[in-house]
């Protein structure tokens, strides 16, 4: 989240369909993230990050980790965004 080339490097992610991740985050998120949370993809196939304009691809990830041990995000935060929790053992999986 500290990177300054942030918004470029997802924005490469998006028009080329790559896979981007974003480590360490913490339980704020950037609000310039939020087009790419709730894909807002006009009919053209266009997604407004910022002030430019970039073509969407469909192969797109977008993958973000914490190390926060568990944190509490917010409920306008945790509709957009599925949590996976890494922290359970083998045998909480086989239940």
């Amino acid at each position: 989240m500290s990177d300054s080339n942030l918004l470029r490097n997802l924005e490469l992610g998006i028009q080329f369909g790559k896979w981007v991740l974003i480590e360490n985050v913490g339980e704020e998120l950037d609000p310039a993230l939020e087009p790419i949370l709730l894909k807002q993809v006009d009919k053209s196939g266009q997604l407004r990050l910022g002030d430019k304009t970039i073509p969407y691809n469909q192969n797109f990830k977008f993958l973000m980790t914490s190390t926060l041990p568990n944190p509490h995000y917010s409920p306008e935060t945790s509709v957009k965004v599925t949590i996976l929790n890494f922290a359970i053992t083998p045998f909480g999986l086989e239940e």
